[in-house]
């Protein structure tokens, strides 16, 4: 039994203070956590959100909170603030810094393995601990000195990092290199050392490129604002920057022009391209009186503004901010990753130092054990000095305990099935999302462009042939979306080549009415009803009704819909199937909303929505517990996007929405839906399988490293075959999907 569909079209309260800003300094998920806490330290705050890879905060208070209140929180866990969010030049820059430094370290440190390896099969080369001991410098004090410096603010503000744990790491194995050359009896592990920096800085880079890409969302909506407005003088018509404009000036915007302040017109009438506002592929018809919002196209006419709106007040600058501060929501998933990192750190280090202490202090008593454990493991050290054992085992626990296959557990498994979903038309621009996406229990469809084509098409007429090939040798002088609807009609269902015998003359096209030609004296007008109510039946079912007059007369109709996608009612059924609950969310009428809802089967609607309606409706459901996937296409949907748990794009919409989305749908079939979910599923399977192996790992190969009988360069092998066996456990994806599929 269906459920009725039912309008949830009330107003929300979200009286809140927010405030967003930037964060600068942070490398890991135990940086974001550290923000996070002491900004949740501030009296009255009651959410906290930080994104790594934009560096975007977003505080919402019971009260208005200082921004000096938030920048002396942020310093005090040892990183910066800025109200401004970082430029496309200052992240270009750090990409080209993190790429620089990675190849810096590889150069160097792929010599020294091969150096390094020669040495142990027993080829010995001259100097060599020297050679170690400049590669190493190298690498951890130029390249790898953003890593020390991170290390060091932690410690200074006494909390940990990853940075934390490779900067003791590295130092460690390379100062073994230092006591080496000092005549100490203590194995060298100064190559090491290179090769944990480097595998720190390749995880910089990525994060870079991270951030990189992140920034294109903010830069697509900027290219909606513009420089200069024409400002309409007692000298005439003169262009000065948008940012010298004020309050009650009149703008001109001439066709083909984006409007660049909001206001109200005073003169001239013309169609503006609003979709970027509503969605709504039509353009708006619009008069004296009426608003005209900054971003938005004049498509044509010529109008006149009253500029009502500057500065940071103008929609598009309101949408920017919106835009910002989705881009800071938090992944609940994240939590698991980052209580992890921000205990198991210290544990690690406190279990090295111990360890190093008691062997210190014990060594003698061990010796015995040490002897019998060399018989199974030839590398345990039994002839050198309790310091040279307590540094030996101190790194090998540092060096084994670096969590690198419980760093791939997560990527490679998105990896993986990032790619198994491109083949199935999905793009996984976020991988954290394809994790929460089998916890979703309620999906939200924008309207036009989602559950619909996109597109008008014409749905019948009552017309004849020869009429309708009259009216479309009329239509095609025109540039309307409807007129295109007509003309495609036929040219799908009639002979194109009879319109070659049709001439038509006195074309004249009156902006917001209609068309009209003449034919064989006989004159023709196609355009706005005289009657609407005639066709209110239709109207009432979202169709847009083409009056066809000849010679003042009324000869028929053209009926014109956007149609709804094939596969949406049987995508909508196997959703409630799954017990999601369904929502559809539009800046269309009640009556339009409730017709296609009723069609599609969808549980209820939200109608006459603005997108920051949207971002509100999504908060809604999550601060009623719910997981939120947000569907949709056009730039008005771009903050909701981005504030749901998984933001999935129609790959028809605008680049901004592209951008702005975690899954983008290639081709535009909702089903694909389903499939984002049933990958989830089986991806996250995946991901805690190797979350428990590389613990597994870690449990057993820790132990003995603090027992002495794990070599570094031995934990460095195990290490990267606990990677390898993660990365095959997460190619299995491929298969399970395939199967299924």
């Amino acid at each position: 039994m269906s459920q009725a569909t039912t309008n949830v079209n009330q107003t929300i309260d979200f009286t809140e203070n927010k405030i967003s800003f930037a964060v600068q300094g942070m490398t890991c998920a135990s940086c974001v956590r550290n923000v996070e806490r002491a900004l949740n330290k501030i009296e009255g705050v009651k959410y906290v959100s930080v994104n790594l890879a934009t560096e975007k905060a977003v505080v919402i208070s019971e009260k208005p909170i200082s921004f000096n209140e938030i920048k002396e929180a942020v310093e005090s866990a040892g990183y910066k603030v800025s109200k401004e969010s970082p430029s496309e030049d200052l992240i270009e820059k750090g990409f080209k810094k993190a790429r620089k430094n990675m190849l810096i370290s590889i150069s160097i440190t792929l010599p020294l393995m091969v150096l390094m390896i020669l040495h142990m099969v027993g080829i010995h080369v001259p100097y060599f601990l020297i050679f170690e001991l400049i590669a190493g410098a190298l690498v951890i004090f130029i390249p790898g000195r953003e890593t020390l410096k991170s290390a060091w603010i932690a410690l200074t503000h006494k909390h940990s990092n990853m940075n934390t744990l490779v900067t003791i790491g590295a130092l460690s194995a390379w100062f073994t290199t230092v006591l080496a050359l000092l005549g100490i009896d203590i194995f060298s592990f100064g190559t090491v050392a290179t090769m944990l920096i480097t595998i720190n800085l390749i995880g910089r880079y990525i994060e870079s490129r991270m951030k990189k890409n992140a920034s294109k969302e903010i830069t697509s909506l900027l290219s909606l604002k513009v420089d200069k407005a024409n400002v309409v003088t007692e000298k005439g018509v003169v262009a000065i920057p948008i940012e010298t404009v004020k309050i009650g000036e009149i703008l001109l915007v001439r066709k083909g022009e984006k409007i660049p302040l909001d206001g109200i017109i005073v003169e001239g009438e013309g169609y503006i391209n609003e979709s970027m506002v509503s969605g709504e592929p039509l353009p708006v018809y619009k008069k004296i009186g009426e608003e005209a919002i900054s971003g938005t196209i004049l498509e044509s006419g010529l109008i006149k503004i009253k500029v009502e709106k500057v500065g940071e007040d103008t929609f598009i600058n309101q949408m920017i901010k919106l835009v910002e501060e989705a881009q800071s929501s938090k992944v609940p998933i994240q939590a698991f990753a980052d209580r992890i990192t921000l205990y198991f750190i210290p544990i690690v280090f406190f279990a090295a130092l111990v360890s190093a202490i008691i062997w210190f202090f014990n060594y003698e008593s061990f010796q015995p054990f040490l002897i019998r454990a060399s018989e199974v493991f030839p590398w345990v050290l039994t002839d050198v000095e309790r310091l040279s054992m307590s540094i030996f085992v101190f790194v090998a626990t540092l060096v084994i305990a670096c969590p690198c296959a419980l760093g791939l557990a997560t990527p490679m498994a998105l990896v993986v099935a990032s790619g198994i979903s491109a083949k199935k038309g999905l793009i996984i621009k976020n991988g954290e999302a394809i994790q929460i996406a089998k916890d979703i229990n309620v999906v939200l469809f924008d309207k036009t462009g989602t559950i619909t084509e996109g597109h008008p098409t014409v749905k019948g007429h009552t017309l004849d042939d020869e009429t309708y090939s009259i009216i479309t040798k009329i239509e095609e002088n025109s540039t309307h979306p409807l007129a295109k609807a007509i003309v495609e009609y036929y040219f799908q269902n009639y002979d194109r080549n009879k319109l070659q015998n049709i001439q038509v003359i006195n074309i004249e096209e009156k902006t917001g009415e209609g068309i009209k030609g003449t034919y064989q004296y006989d004159n023709y007008f196609i355009g706005k009803p005289q009657v609407p109510d005639k066709y209110k039946n239709f109207m009432e079912k979202g169709e847009t009704i083409i009056e066809v007059l000849k010679n003042d007369k009324s000869i028929g109709y053209i009926r014109i819909s956007d149609k709804i996608k094939e596969d949406t009612i049987e995508t909508i059924t196997k959703l409630k199937e799954m017990n999601i609950k369904t929502v559809m969310v539009t800046g269309d009428n009640e009556i339009t909303a409730k017709n296609v809802c009723e069609t599609v089967r969808i549980d209820e609607f939200w109608a006459n929505v603005s997108p920051e309606n949207k971002v509100e409706i999504v908060r809604k459901y999550q601060i009623e517990g719910k997981k939120v996937c947000m569907v949709g296409d056009g730039i008005n949907d771009a903050a909701a996007l981005k504030s749901a748990e998984i933001g999935i794009a129609i790959g028809t919409g605008t680049d901004l929405t592209i951008e702005s989305a975690d899954v983008i749908i290639s081709k535009g079939e909702i089903s694909k839906v389903l499939d984002a979910i049933e990958i989830s599923k089986v991806t996250f399977k995946k991901i805690k399988q190797n979350l428990f192996w590389a613990f597994f790992y870690n449990i057993i190969a820790i132990p003995f490293a603090m027992m002495g009988v794990l070599h570094p360069v031995i934990a460095e092998i195990a290490m990267l075959f606990s990677s390898i066996n993660v990365i095959y456990n997460s190619s299995r994806i491929s298969k399970i999907t395939e199967y299924k599929g």
